[in-house]
């Protein structure tokens, strides 16, 4: 249970995670695209000015516009915009002209106090083969051409991205304590939500229990006045039949007795032979199988090994071989393999199930449309809950008449 209330926790932390970083990336991915657009009408004002606030066509009474600079009309005027009447006092930036002939460079503009004119013009070379963009974290910069010319715009938005700084680093500090005071609320209220699934729980464990005890005394009074009948009289096919029918009885009830809500078996680990296990198996199940006119077939690599809990690797190997001896129509296939880092099992029978994913087979309690009579629908799930708890990964699928079994550890 505690496991289980643990993974609900850390999947809800996970998806609180994610969603507040999806919202806080598109809030200041806006916030930074919006200062990089705001930066790039301040220079392509400068750009249209020929790199300058001072410009010969600018009237004292306000902005003169040359045909080719008609875009500049989408402008804003005002405090807030390009324009602005302090823009020109305020702007940190400085422009750099190159001849288009001869290379020579030319101060155009310098209202900047972080860098020297020869600093300015090592940088706008450098920045030459460029078209706009960021440069030094801060800076913007435009290159463009006019009149024989190539000049090369920078200005300095340090001041304006401060708060969008600011911004991200808040949205960040934020984050993190969302999560922390989620996680705490989540440990809260955790309780309170799995307490019933506990509580119901462990009803079906203790009724379980009590149906083990109840079911024993009777099967193991029918087995032994049988043994009884056949001291005296013999042993016969109903005899026979009936230690079977005891012996299916007990394994059904072993198997009643490891369901629950929420399985949480604490497996050990240990270095173990899947080889081995495979091959001892299929060794002691092979009379069965020939008794019941089943091809069995084996492909097993030598000194497979794998670090997990034997007991449940032993029994995982136990109900592959019994599905395929239970349900197979004349042919079982078992292969064993290394692929790359990982260990591939693989069982086979052939079926007359209909072509198709067959997952449903791991479901408990859940049986295909083969299954025998008496068949409860715990084996696979079995093997499906091990292999979850070694990290792996089980499928079923039918395919050309082959009910195919794949595990991945």
């Amino acid at each position: 249970m505690y496991k289980a209330e643990k993974r609900f926790r850390l999947y809800a932390i996970l998806v609180i995670f994610v969603l507040l970083t999806v919202l806080l990336a598109v809030i200041n991915g806006v916030n930074f695209t919006m200062a990089a657009g705001d930066a790039d009408e301040l220079t392509q004002m400068l750009a249209d000015r020929q790199g300058s606030f001072e410009r010969k066509d600018i009237a004292p009474g306000g902005i003169q516009f040359q045909p080719n600079q008609q875009r500049n009309k989408d402008f804003r005027l005002g405090p807030m915009g390009p324009d602005s009447p302090e823009m020109n006092a305020s702007l940190r930036y400085f422009t750099i002209a190159f001849s288009d002939k001869d290379g020579k460079a030319e101060t155009v503009a310098f209202n900047i106090s972080a860098v020297t004119e020869n600093e300015a013009l090592e940088w706008a070379s450098g920045l030459l083969k460029q078209n706009t963009g960021w440069t030094r974290g801060t800076y913007r910069y435009r290159v463009y051409k006019d009149q024989g010319k190539t000049y090369v715009t920078v200005i300095d938005q340090g001041r304006e991205l401060l708060p969008s700084f600011r911004i991200l680093i808040i949205s960040a500090i934020g984050e993190v304590l969302v999560l922390v005071i989620g996680w705490f609320v989540l440990l809260a209220i955790g309780r309170k939500i799995y307490a019933p699934l506990e509580e119901a729980d462990r009803k079906q464990k203790n009724f379980i229990a009590n149906a083990n005890r109840e079911f024993r005394v009777p099967l193991t009074v029918i087995d032994g006045n049988t043994e009884l009948t056949e001291r005296k009289h013999g042993p016969d096919d109903q005899t026979r039949s009936t230690h079977r029918q005891v012996a299916k009885m007990n394994e059904l009830v072993d198997k009643l007795g490891s369901v629950g809500i929420f399985d949480e078996k604490n497996m050990s680990a240990a270095e173990i032979s899947l080889s081995e296990y495979l091959a001892a198996a299929l060794d002691r199940e092979a009379a069965d199988f020939s008794t019941r006119g089943i091809e069995l077939t084996e492909h097993i690599e030598p000194d497979v090994t794998l670090k997990a809990d034997p007991e449940g690797m032993s029994r995982l190997i136990d109900e592959l071989v019994g599905n395929a001896l239970k349900f197979a129509m004349s042919k079982a296939d078992f292969r064993l393999k290394k692929e790359n880092d990982a260990v591939l099992i693989q069982a086979q029978n052939d079926t007359d199930l209909p072509d198709g994913p067959a997952d449903q087979a791991f479901d408990r309690f859940t049986t295909l449309q083969n299954a025998k009579e008496g068949d409860a629908g715990l084996g696979l799930s079995y093997v499906k809950q091990t292999v979850k708890a070694h990290n792996g990964r089980a499928a079923a699928a039918v395919t050309g008449g082959m009910f195919t079994i794949r595990i991945t550890l």
